[in-house]
């Protein structure tokens, strides 16, 4: 029930400050934008997973695949769908509209955005619209993070048509994929520090007023092969170093903050009046607070250390419970998961580590916590080679001290390809059935 009261708080805020409706549920798992409905307030039906082509492997393109998620289901833990989108992008992210019912994935290497229909019939995607005037349009390429506004969709990008590095920006489309703005990440100095122009992922805090942006590279860097890149002295310099404070409502930049070590997903705590986020940075393998002081100004501080930075873990993916009070880091040469205690988020403390493969990359959690899902692919050049190669999508569950494996499926015996980004999605009678299950 407090899991639910805080929910209930949170989604209150985000609807005041933008007034609108309040959802009829109250929860979902925890690394969405605050402004989507029809949350899943507990059991999740299915997993889509955004997945790379493989040259050779199956029909070779990219492809949204749907894993059914129920313990009750007669195909519980395995594929019920796939569905190619006739190439292969680079595909990496994807985030749900605010009203929940279509799927917005990005191509990194082509720049596609891919629209899909999940509401319809989740069990079965429909790709209902393919975007292709990112690059045409903004200047901008590689398309990363989706983050839903209220009837629109906010784009933070890698990389530029120019010359394909790191300076970059964020385009605002509406629901129906037409363009309505492009916003350049700061390469001036703000608060004392000066922007590196680079950007990553995007997060908000409706009630604060702040929109978050992070930072990684330009398309040279992300699709060279890894080992190649980290040889290049000249190209490792050039990687993101800072991250940057918006105002919401004018979307303007108004600090940008130092980072150093390319900081990567921005997660809020979701816990009323706990009005801090936190991120990892992948070079330096350190937890950083982003924090407000009492003077208005924000600050980032580093706070912790994620595995042996001199062996190079190289932390990916994080997700945040719904209570803000733990935190877990995926890191992806060790194929490893770590578990942080963020009672105190000044003082982060690493409480349990599970190796879940060769590699691990992305990692998403239920609202209660109870169930943990990964997957394997971190970008197609920089997974790793042979028998290191493994690809899957691996299902746990976790009872506060350890994760139990619930089920798994095998990307490669199955030739889907690698998978990356996960969504959940419940069929359209859940949240009602639950709701009168709470009651």
């Amino acid at each position: 029930m407090r899991q639910s009261s805080q929910c209930a708080v949170v989604v209150v805020n985000v609807c005041l400050c933008f007034g609108t409706a309040v959802p009829n549920a109250l929860a979902d798992e925890t690394c969405n934008s605050p402004y989507i409905s029809n949350l899943i307030k507990g059991q999740e039906d299915f997993v889509h997973v955004w997945t790379l082509g493989v040259e050779g492997l199956g029909d070779g393109s990219d492809k949204l695949v749907t894993v059914d998620a129920n313990p009750a289901s007669k195909t519980y833990g395995r594929v019920v769908d796939s569905l190619s989108v006739g190439g292969r992008g680079e595909a990496h992210h994807m985030g749900f509209t605010d009203d929940r019912k279509f799927l917005w994935a990005g191509g990194l290497d082509d720049s596609k955005i891919h629209v899909f229909d999940v509401g319809t019939n989740p069990s079965k995607p429909k790709l209902i619209r393919t975007i292709t005037d990112l690059p045409a349009k903004t200047k901008f390429v590689g398309p990363h993070t989706f983050y839903a506004l209220p009837g629109r969709m906010l784009i933070g990008n890698l990389s530029n048509t120019a010359d394909k590095g790191g300076v970059t920006g964020m385009a605002l489309y509406n629901n129906k994929g037409t363009l309505v703005a492009r916003y350049d990440m700061p390469s001036v100095s703000l608060g004392g520090v000066k922007g590196d122009g680079y950007g990553y992922d995007i997060a908000i805090n409706p009630a604060k007023n702040v929109l978050l942006t992070s930072s990684f590279a330009g398309w040279q860097n992300y699709m060279r092969e890894l080992g190649d890149l980290i040889k290049d002295a000249e190209a490792m310099k050039h990687f993101g170093n800072t991250m940057v404070v918006w105002n919401l409502k004018s979307m303007r930049p108004t600090q940008v903050l130092s980072v150093p070590g390319a900081p990567l997903e921005i997660r809020w705590s979701l816990a009323p009046g706990q009005n801090w986020a936190i991120t990892a940075a992948a070079l330096t393998a350190k937890l950083w607070l982003i924090k407000q002081a009492e003077g208005g100004a924000w600050s980032a501080r580093e706070v912790g250390t994620i595995g042996n930075p001199a062996q190079v873990p190289l932390p990916v993916d994080i997700s945040i419970t719904a209570a803000g009070k733990g935190l877990w880091v995926n890191t992806f040469m060790d194929g490893t998961t770590h578990y942080f205690d963020l009672t105190d988020p000044e003082h982060p403390k690493e409480t349990y580590q599970r190796r879940i493969g060769t590699q691990v990359n992305m990692i998403s959690q239920s609202w209660d916590g109870k169930r943990v899902y990964m997957t394997s692919s971190l970008l197609a050049h920089w997974d790793k080679k042979g028998a290191d190669n493994e690809q899957f999508l691996r299902a746990f569950n976790w009872d506060g001290h350890a994760l139990t494996p619930a089920f798994e499926v095998d990307f490669t015996k199955e030739k889907l390809g690698r998978p990356h980004h996960m969504k959940f999605t419940a069929r359209a009678n859940q949240s009602r059935t639950l709701a009168a299950l709470a009651r």
